[in-house]
């Protein structure tokens, strides 16, 4: 018997993503777009029991690194564990594309030192078939994944494309490195790219050392790159900054927009060594929004941190010589020798010589994660407060943890959005009117963090779970993972649950959802180890109207494509 629809998700308590009340319905599906909601009489191919459980859009990622990982998989996991159903890459200025064959091994030695995505996994994994960019988008349109996936145009692989070691060494773009760079601007947006990622923070380096190429690229380099991307009519700006001199780099940014009238989004987080300078920086988004520009700030829903452990990037004794004698060697062989009485003391009595990071002993701010980590931690928690309260010295209580569980233990250190020792700042940003969430960082700093779950915190803790300080609405934090992140960066046509929108949705066990804790995968290319992070309670994620997770667990189905650039809203809804 022929059925009305292909799928139809039948008595949820629907949050549409338009921030408004929940309501009871059931949603019908047909050829990838959303048909009905309301009361579905007719029947689906497949159907879904939502009763009990809520339905949301699927999540709209706009800041992440899976750059290469689209180039070698179908499963852009973590963010496909935790309702996010489409992603865009290419954030920060770094990528793989445009680039000669000469520049290989230079890009991916600044994607390892940017993100932290090892030399060997992305020598093996990437197939460099590709040349331009638009080549590079041709050869994604060619792949099959689980979410659908938009790519920026990356300004330090494209200033190395035009001006080679000149744009490496970041001498200032001649007038004609600044017209040559705009033309593939054009042909970049034209060819299906959602916009433009440049970086200027001292952060950003590559695995030699040496800053990022656009770290310092002059004001006529980004006015030029952003009226070539003005001149294909589409297309967004994304830009992190130091923002060392606040009033004169927002001063510079927000020219661009005004010459160029593209929309620009940055990220925004409290930073320890400025406090305030978030709150300084909304007051000039504000500003800059009344004066008609489009502007956003892209928001953190946790503090952005670091996860030690003996299997990760880093540890607390990562910097220690006697440690690094034994970096290189297995698990098991160094987890034996740091609970040997003889070789802890000469790796303690044999600190770092010279200036150690200061947050690599920063024992009143690492907590030892057990299970879950509380990512909003009190002092009680802390190293230094077990060491006060045992009478041990912190290194042994860091030691102690770290060889725990065969040496899997993992230590957390909350740095940025916690200046204070909570996340009141990053509540003032997620209820600014012109912040959206972002900086999930999704396939990237692999070992060392794994924020693609943002959208289960967001979910959990800020709804639900939250004792420390008020908490959000969950159709507000619906709204801004979905619809308004969507539009951020031009992509009008998801994020909503009505009529003619695309079929992206979660159906979501509420209040079984669950984040578990970070665990180490050895699935890269070469062996390349990542830490990952799971969930329970999202029943289904649906993709173009076709189930991708069932449970937290895949299907076979893969129906996320390349976007190609913008996307325009349903004709139904063209006058929202």
């Amino acid at each position: 018997m022929a059925r009305d629809y292909d799928l139809v998700v039948r008595g949820g308590t629907i949050y549409d993503g338009t921030g408004g009340e929940a309501f009871a319905a059931d949603v019908a599906v047909k050829d990838g777009r959303i048909v009905a909601v309301g009361e579905v009489a007719g029947a689906g191919v497949e159907e879904i029991n939502a009763e009990g459980k809520i339905v949301a859009p699927g999540f709209v990622d706009i800041h992440t690194h899976y750059d290469g990982q689209a180039t070698w998989e179908s499963r852009m996991q973590p963010s496909s564990w935790h309702g996010v159903t489409t992603v865009v890459m290419g954030n920060c200025g770094v990528g793989f594309a445009p680039c000669r064959p000469e520049d290989h091994d230079r890009l991916v030695r600044l994607m390892e030192g940017v993100e932290d995505i090892p030399f060997p996994v992305l020598t093996e994994g990437l197939p460099w078939n590709w040349e331009s960019y638009p080549d590079y988008l041709d050869k994604l349109a060619e792949r099959r994944f689980d979410v659908d996936i938009g790519s920026q145009l990356p300004h330090a692989a494209l200033r190395v494309y035009v001006m080679g070691q000149r744009g490496v060494d970041r001498e200032p773009a001649t007038p004609a490195d600044i017209v040559r760079m705009a033309a593939l601007a054009t042909e970049a947006m034209e060819a299906g790219a959602i916009g433009f990622g440049t970086s200027r923070t001292l952060n950003h380096r590559s695995s030699d050392g040496s800053p990022i190429a656009t770290l310092t690229a002059g004001e006529d380099e980004l006015t030029g790159i952003a009226l070539g991307i003005a001149a294909a009519g589409k297309g967004v700006l994304q830009v992190v900054s130091d923002f060392a001199d606040e009033a004169a780099e927002f001063a510079m940014l927000r020219r661009v927009v005004e010459r160029s009238g593209r929309p620009m989004s940055f990220s925004l987080i409290q930073s320890p060594l400025r406090r305030d300078n978030y709150l300084t920086l909304l007051d000039k988004v504000e500003d800059a929004v009344s004066a008609g520009l489009h502007i956003k700030a892209q928001v953190a829903a946790r503090p952005v941190g670091v996860i030690f452990g003996l299997e990760l990037t880093l540890n607390p004794f990562t910097p220690y010589p006697v440690y690094k004698e034994i970096a290189g060697r297995p698990l098991a062989e160094r987890v034996a020798l740091l609970k040997d009485p003889e070789f802890r003391e000469r790796l303690l009595s044999h600190p770092p010589e010279g200036r150690v990071r200061g947050r690599m002993k920063d024992w009143t701010n690492m907590h030892p994660v057990v299970g879950m980590p509380d990512y909003e931690p009190t002092p009680e928690t802390s190293i230094a407060a077990i060491a006060q309260r045992t009478g041990l010295a912190p290194e042994i209580v860091a030691l102690d943890h770290m060889v725990s569980n065969d040496g899997h233990a993992m230590i957390y250190l909350p740095v940025l959005n916690y200046t204070d020792g909570d996340l009141e700042p990053a509540r003032q940003m997620m209820t600014h009117k012109d912040c959206v969430p972002g900086l999930s960082d999704g396939g990237a700093h692999v070992g060392t963090i794994c924020d693609g779950s943002f959208p289960t915190t967001l979910l959990t803790y800020w709804t639900r779970d939250r004792t420390r300080g008020p908490r959000l609405p969950l159709a507000h934090i619906i709204r801004l993972q979905a619809r308004e992140t969507a539009r951020a960066v031009g992509l009008y046509d998801r994020g909503v649950l009505k009529p003619g929108y695309r079929a992206d949705l979660n159906v979501i066990d509420y209040d079984n959802l669950r984040l578990h804790a970070p665990q180490i995968a050895y699935d890269l290319p070469a062996g390349g180890k990542r830490l990952l992070q799971r969930a329970s309670g999202y029943a289904a994620t649906v993709v173009a109207g076709q189930v991708t997770y069932r449970d937290g667990e895949a299907t076979e189905a893969l129906p996320g494509r390349l976007l190609r650039g913008a996307q325009a809203a349903p004709m139904a809804a063209a006058a929202e």
